[in-house]
């Protein structure tokens, strides 16, 4: 990210950037399908994601540690197997606070529009 780009987010709250991370950490169709997954199996070694998933293993890796990296997953290592599972407090967080936003958007602007 460039310093100009960087310096206008921090204008910003610290809770729209959370929520803006939130999004954008969901905004793909393969972590859409991992969580899916995940949430049907409740825990899952990363080679069932890629059996059920038409990528590549390293592809599901990084779409797996871009979940982790967000907070949305947890996940631990043991020797050639990596077991990953959901982190539902931070979903029931964001899911929360996106309630919250559009609640609040929708109480703001209750004309019609167009």
């Amino acid at each position: 990210m460039n310093k100009m780009a960087e310096h206008k987010k921090e204008e910003f709250s610290k809770k729209e950037q959370d929520l803006a991370a939130f999004a954008k950490a969901m905004a793909h169709p393969a972590r859409i399908a991992i969580l899916k997954v995940l949430a049907q199996h409740n825990e899952c070694i990363c080679g069932e994601i890629v059996e059920v998933l038409p990528l590549a293993q390293s592809t599901v890796s990084q779409h797996l540690k871009e979940l982790k990296d967000a907070g949305l997953i947890n996940g631990t290592v043991d020797g050639p197997r990596s077991c990953y599972c959901i982190n539902w407090k931070v979903f029931e967080k964001f899911n929360a606070e996106f309630g919250l936003l559009f609640s609040k958007l929708k109480q703001q602007n209750n004309k019609s529009c167009c």
